[in-house]
């Protein structure tokens, strides 16, 4: 097995390598690049040198990893036959994946390497930008970066934009966060005496036409709050502050136990905006919802019990636990046997309880609690077969009320009314129907319709006095037909 050396050209001309670097190329019997074009390979030609590449191995590939995994699999070919220094632009060890897909099969014990240092392209990039990167920065890759890799705060350097459609994948991604007129700096050749700086609108990255592999995207910092309102570390930093000694005094005396209504009510409106199909409504109601959590957050950390974070380990864990067909090694045909795994491991999650509606209760929605209480009791067989037999107790519960109320005390006829609601509640579980949305829709369209009706008072005599109750079901009738046309 031959040593492989990889050797880093710098960034820019020959004149960035140290002496050493130098020799050590001239000295090399064979010479291999991953690219031609660099300016330091056309120079070292120049001057006489043999340097093979392999450029042809873009061409056949329409994947970068495939291009990167081929050129590993060459070199380790090659190295069965001779001694090779491989060169690559920069610096081996930054931005390289060859040189990481290399160290990988040395791990492995299926290569020997010898690394040589070269200038990255960091430091000219620092120079050329007059920028310090202890304020924070960050080096992506544009052939593989997502909206979630940007951290809006930090220097954002963005190397292997190799021509216009990396370009605009990376505008593209870029946008998702940034105003699309958010100044971004195209660094060219930096260091070198070609070096080259263009600062252009963000919208308009991917129609410059000077787009080669020695490009950077240099995107700066983002400072003011509002210009990074997309970014999740802004919307915690705001609920910070409402809740800081100087903030809100409302959102100060907040606890727990005083924002349970609230979120109880932002979950019906956001119920609403998904009924009504209203896209921008769902944003903002959704919005609402998070404000909630958010808060409850910052309150655990304010109180210091617990933060953001404890938050998404918990779910993220639980996530991947009762997910293993995603995320592990079982296999599910349908969505009924996902159930029946998810149920299976909160079963064994929970620690042993002594009755099945332990834990079920939901003191905010009786509805729910009854809702979930069926629900548990049915798993072990404590049900009707069908929808026939719970539509029959129904009627039994519903002739026993009507009982109670010719005859019965106030204390009776609660007691049957709840039987009643129970029995309804067992009708919406066979039919796969959420009792807690039915009810607020009833809400709705009450408060829909009265207000049709109240309208109608004011527009008409004035006063709902001044109508019979026939004329005021008229005017709920009117309303009625109002919502079917």
């Amino acid at each position: 097995m031959n040593t492989i050396t990889i050797i880093g050209l710098g960034a820019g001309d020959l004149n960035q390598l140290s002496i050493g670097t130098y020799r050590k190329l001239k000295a090399a019997e064979y010479v291999i690049a991953r690219t031609d074009q660099h300016p330091a390979v056309t120079e070292l030609r120049a001057e006489g040198m043999r340097i093979e590449s392999f450029d042809s191995v873009y061409v056949e590939n329409d994947e970068f990893e495939r291009v990167y995994e081929e050129i590993t699999a060459k070199l380790i070919a090659q190295a069965e036959e001779r001694a090779i220094t491989y060169v690559v632009p920069g610096h081996p060890l930054v931005a390289e994946r060859t040189v990481q897909l290399l160290i990988e099969k040395e791990r492995e014990g299926l290569v020997q390497l010898e690394i040589v240092g070269g200038n990255s392209f960091l430091d000219p990039i620092f120079a050329a930008l007059r920028i310090d990167p202890i304020d924070g920065f960050q080096l992506l890759d544009g052939t593989d970066m997502t909206r979630d890799d940007v951290q809006m705060t930090q220097h954002v350097l963005i190397g292997q934009v190799y021509d216009a459609f990396v370009a605009s994948e990376v505008k593209l991604s870029l946008m998702e966060k940034y105003a699309f007129d958010h100044p971004v700096t195209i660094v060219t050749a930096a260091g070198s005496s070609l070096e080259k700086l263009r600062t252009v609108p963000l919208f308009e990255l991917d129609r410059e036409t000077e787009i080669d592999n020695l490009t950077t995207i240099y995107v700066p910092p983002v400072v003011e709050r509002e210009g990074r309102l997309k970014e999740w570390t802004t919307f915690r930093e705001i609920i910070a502050a409402l809740r800081a000694p100087d903030g809100c005094p409302w959102d100060r005396e907040q606890t727990h136990e005083s924002l349970k209504r609230y979120l109880i009510e932002e979950a019906h409106e956001l119920f609403e905006a998904i009924d009504q199909e209203d896209d921008e409504g769902i944003i903002e109601e959704l919005g609402d919802v998070l404000l909630q959590v958010f808060l409850h957050a910052q309150i655990g950390e304010d109180d210091g019990y617990f933060i953001m974070e404890d938050i998404l380990q918990s779910i993220g864990e639980k996530m991947i636990r009762r997910h293993p067909h995603v995320f592990g090694d079982r296999d599910v045909e349908n969505s009924d046997e996902v159930l029946k795994n998810w149920q299976e491991i909160k079963k064994a999650e929970k620690p042993q309880v002594e009755s099945l509606l332990d834990g079920q209760a939901r003191h905010s929605s009786s509805l729910l609690t009854s809702f979930n209480y069926q629900k548990e009791a049915a798993k072990v067989g404590f049900d009707w077969p069908d929808i026939a037999g719970a539509f029959d107790k129904f009627e039994e519960e519903w002739q026993e009320f009507k009982a109670e109320v010719e005859n019965g005390t106030k204390e009776s006829q609660t007691d049957e009314l709840g039987d009643v609601l129970f029995t309804i509640v067992n009708l919406s579980r066979f039919l796969k129907l959420s009792p807690e949305e039915a009810m607020a829709h009833a809400n709705e369209k009450f408060k829909r319709r009265f207000s049709f009706v109240e309208q109608s008072v004011r527009e008409g005599r004035g006063e709902f006095s001044a109508y019979t109750l026939d004329e005021l079901e008229g005017f709920w009738q009117q309303a009625k037909e109002g919502e079917t046309k």
